[in-house]
């Protein structure tokens, strides 16, 4: 059921800064490790990026969690 009720633009905006904020580290960091872990066993450029695709998906899905909390915290809606 969708929320009813006036927008909080503070509380949005907040919630849109904290995103792109946690999202920028959580996506470089997950990005960074497959490229990391794949060039210290030296497993070549395949390898790299089908880690870079598991560790990216595991950090957008974080950075999902985390937005869902986020948005019990700070409510939107009014």
């Amino acid at each position: 059921m969708a929320a009813t009720g006036s927008l909080n633009r503070k509380n949005l905006l907040t919630i849109v800064s904290v995103g792109i904020l946690v999202g920028t580290e959580l996506v470089g960091l997950a990005l960074a490790a497959g490229w990391a872990l794949a060039g210290i066993f030296q497993l070549g450029t395949a390898y790299e990026y089908a880690f870079m695709a598991i560790f990216g998906a595991m950090g957008l899905y974080g950075l999902f969690r985390f937005m869902q909390r986020a948005v019990k915290v700070e409510p939107i809606r009014n």
